[in-house]
């Protein structure tokens, strides 16, 4: 049966009629309707209009009536690493003593600790973990997210990663975007072996993630402890080849030229790019790569300084927010705590926080017009907040204003007492 969902209070649809990533401008609308509704069949938005207008047309639509709070469309966040074990607390102790990010990953800490441990866990045991993430991020008001593998760094290791996100993806209403993230960090057995470890990557891993369709874009680390611009040219070329997407973590320590790497080869996005060069942001604006800011990551992992998304929004770009989701640099689901965030570092009106955390986010992960919007034919996701206007959601922080939120039509999660 049809399902007509109306309010009154104020509706951010993001609909506004504008296609790609949307930049500073554009961002300032968030599509508000008041009084506002839509018509739901199989999970898809066919209809959208005044409430008294869709139950004229449509008498015999089951309805239900959100009141007077905040609807938005369902977050989507770009950038995750959910599939892990364990934890790194004690990194984060270590941070706090004064040792650095690239000193503890040179160390054997970091992404090799965490491959260690995910080594040692069953695919079901990994399942079991994702699962339970994912429940944390429909309370926190996300229904979309990018998830990576890149915890493994052997062949069987990530393909047990990327199968536990189509798992999770088939029977979670969480919807997970899978992302081949091999080239994370060079692991332990070939640390006197880059190349060794560059030709599994190329030769091995890739051909069998496209041979089971386990990804639909491949990542680099692309950075100085990490991987090259070379080497990470070659690899991306090669899933290019093997028709994936691509994206980079780049520039996040030094000015490598992974934002530039990112536009001569089309990427759907750069991400972190906390050291990115001028030339580098204008490479990008004139390639229509989405750059993902990750403010949380910054402060978590006490930078000196961020990604320069007031300088990204003056010159042009159009850039999405993410949590970074990962056990090292930055454990947290809430994309509403990223955007309080990209309002105070970057200069964000929360209109614009939003669209960078909606409708960017989607088009960073190729899901544009599908979700991260209210408009017709787009998922049936929304969240209702407990806020009275979208100005609250990023100056209240600290605690989930989550009341209800719907994913394909179908209501996931409703906080208690809501």
């Amino acid at each position: 049966m049809p399902k007509i969902f109306h309010g009154n209070g104020p509706w951010a649809t993001l609909d506004t009629g504008i296609a790609g990533p949307r930049d500073a401008s554009a961002l300032l609308d968030a599509g508000f309707r008041d009084g506002w509704a839509i018509l739901v069949e199989d999970g898809i938005i066919v209809e959208s209009d005044t409430p008294d207008v869709l139950r004229a047309r449509h008498p015999d639509s089951e309805t239900t009536d959100l009141g007077d709070s905040l609807v938005t469309p369902g977050l989507v966040d770009p950038h995750t690493h959910p599939v892990f074990t364990g934890t790194r607390e004690d990194e984060f102790e270590m941070r706090n003593q004064g040792h650095d990010y690239v000193a503890i990953a040179k160390a054997g800490g970091g992404i090799r600790n965490s491959a260690r441990r995910l080594r040692a866990s069953s695919e079901d045991e990994l399942v079991a973990d994702l699962r339970a993430r994912c429940d944390g991020f429909l309370a926190l008001g996300t229904t979309t997210i990018e998830a990576k593998s890149g915890y493994g760094l052997s062949t069987e290791s990530e393909l047990a990663s990327l199968r536990a996100i189509r798992r999770v993806d088939a029977d979670h209403p969480l919807d997970l975007v899978p992302t081949f993230l091999g080239a994370h960090e060079i692991p332990d057995e070939y640390r006197e072996d880059r190349e060794g470890y560059i030709a599994l990557l190329i030769d091995e891993m890739l051909p069998r993630v496209a041979e089971e369709n386990l990804a639909e874009a491949c990542d680099v680390f692309c950075e100085e402890h990490v991987f090259t611009v070379d080497e990470s040219r070659r690899i991306l070329g090669r899933a290019r080849a093997l028709g994936m997407k691509v994206k980079l973590h780049a520039d996040e320590i030094r000015p490598l030229g992974g934002a530039e790497l990112a536009a001569e080869l089309g990427a759907l996005s750069a991400d972190h790019l906390v050291a990115v060069s001028d030339e580098g942001l204008d490479r990008m604006r004139e390639s229509g790569v989405v750059p993902i800011l990750l403010p949380a990551t910054s402060l978590y992992l006490n930078l000196a300084s961020d990604a320069p998304g007031k300088k990204m929004l003056d010159r042009g770009l159009a850039p999405a927010l993410a949590t970074d989701f990962n056990p090292g640099s930055s454990p947290t689901r809430s994309l509403p705590l990223v955007m309080t965030f990209a309002c105070l570092k970057y200069g964000m009106t929360a209109a614009q926080a939003l669209g960078a955390a909606t409708w960017n986010a989607a088009c960073a992960i190729g899901r544009e017009g599908k979700v991260g919007t209210l408009a017709d034919g787009a998922l049936a996701d929304l969240v209702v907040w407990d806020l009275p206007n979208l100005r609250s959601l990023p100056y209240r922080f600290g605690e989930s204003f989550v009341s209800r939120v719907l994913k394909r039509g179908e209501w996931c999660f409703e906080r208690a007492g809501a």
